[in-house]
């Protein structure tokens, strides 16, 4: 069965047929019951390439084999627990996960608002411990970092913030890749006890700060010399995504709080938190806690995405696709005034105009999956394991797309 019973599409649905499901989704008309590797494919067998993979999140392409089997095998043994007993799953992958980020400890959540929820908690437990009443925590401008009350006080989005009032306090903004604001702060308040940055904004438009990556070793400093948590929301850079398993590893900094989700589980929901140093030991029993973060079935699926990203060399796949990428649109757009960004397989080509409509064109011309972000961006996030064939069939399809759209505006 490849759709349930009774399903009726959006493009299907009449005036007077409403979905049972909340509104909170602007949903393009289209359903895929399949994907295999960069492809998704529609009931009747259409395939589409897809540069987004689920926003960052199938890193290894839909239908991994091995991820598959794992899921399948782990599924018809054990599911869950709870945290109230020992799961052998958690600690391998828990092993894994913080051996490749260079990490201490690590917490599973089930999402990355979830992960980034715990970091908020423990840059506030840590500054209890300090003595603060009310510790504060700078974060960035156009900066996204969940949906949660928490994590939307956090994230520097004044459209997602809307109707949501109040807003959770003990967040200070400043622009990204502003350190100088940031020494400004510091001055001002004594209760500061954490910085959380993207090395990389996607939601924002793929954003790096003006100084690139020299940008989080002046933050590392910030934050030792005023004895600040230097937290790190690798949601979406994380993974390889990037062409190295952390951005931050671009750098030869170390956070003390590192948050990820997104491609961790390959589609499977999931998201940890992690620590090293001075956030080692912040949390105590009863203090945090997930009844699903962590279960068998999530942790074996981490474990699996981790092994079949280091064996078969996606990552460094990524920063080699990446990089011919971000040059073929720089070569064949270069007349149209677009500026091309990015690390690995996290692309952004920015027009000088709106071109959200380059969604459901790509889609419908293309049949091909890509995204827009911060009005003007076209974001690709394809796979990381991606072939040289399906990056070229990308540049083929988006190439003529957009010059073409660029100059029908003019």
């Amino acid at each position: 069965m490849t759709v349930p019973p009774n399903f009726t599409s959006v493009k299907k649905q009449t005036n007077n047929q409403t979905s049972s499901l909340m509104p909170t989704y602007a949903r393009q008309p289209i359903a895929f019951v399949r994907g295999q590797g960069s492809y998704l494919y529609t009931e009747d067998g259409t395939a589409y390439l897809d540069a987004l993979t689920g926003i960052a999140v199938c890193g290894l392409g839909h239908a991994h084999p091995v991820v598959a089997q794992a899921i399948s095998e782990q599924a018809s043994l054990l599911v869950h627990t709870s945290n109230l007993f020992e799961i052998p799953w958690q600690e391998a992958a828990g092993q894994l996960l913080t051996h490749v980020a260079g990490m201490q400890q690590v917490f599973f959540s089930n999402s990355g608002a979830e992960a980034n929820e715990a970091a908020i908690k423990l840059a506030r437990i840590s500054g209890h411990k300090k003595g603060f009443s009310s510790p504060k925590i700078i974060v960035m401008e156009k900066s996204f970092h969940g949906r949660t009350l928490a994590t939307l006080s956090a994230t520097g989005n004044a459209k997602v913030q809307a109707g949501f009032a109040p807003l959770v306090e003990g967040f200070l903004r400043v622009p990204f890749g502003d350190v100088d604001a940031i020494k400004q702060l510091a001055s001002q308040h004594d209760d500061i006890v954490a910085i959380l940055v993207e090395p990389i904004q996607g939601e924002g438009g793929i954003n790096t700060a003006p100084q690139g990556f020299e940008y989080l070793n002046q933050l590392r400093d910030l934050c030792d010399q005023h004895d600040w948590l230097l937290m790190l929301d690798e949601i979406q850079t994380g993974n390889g995504r990037t062409g190295k398993y952390f951005a931050f590893q671009h750098t030869s900094i170390t956070p003390d709080v590192l948050t990820t989700a997104k491609g961790l589980g390959n589609g499977f929901p999931v998201g940890a938190c992690l620590v090293q140093g001075k956030a080692v030991n912040l949390f105590a029993a009863g203090n945090h806690g997930s009844t699903y973060g962590g279960t068998p079935l999530a942790c074996r699926t981490v474990y699996t995405v981790i092994d079949c990203l280091q064996k078969e060399g996606a990552i460094e796949n990524a920063a080699k696709m990446g990089a011919y990428l971000v040059e073929q649109f720089q070569q064949k757009l270069a007349q149209y005034q677009v500026s091309v960004r990015g690390f690995g397989l996290m692309i952004g080509i920015e027009l000088p105009i709106a071109c959200g409509e380059l969604v459901a064109l790509a889609r419908d011309e293309k049949h091909l999956i890509i995204n827009v972000t911060a009005d003007k961006v076209v974001r690709l996030l394809p796979a990381l394991n991606i072939s040289q064939a399906d990056a070229d069939e990308i540049v083929n399809r988006l190439v003529p797309l957009i010059s073409n759209f660029i100059q029908s505006k003019a």
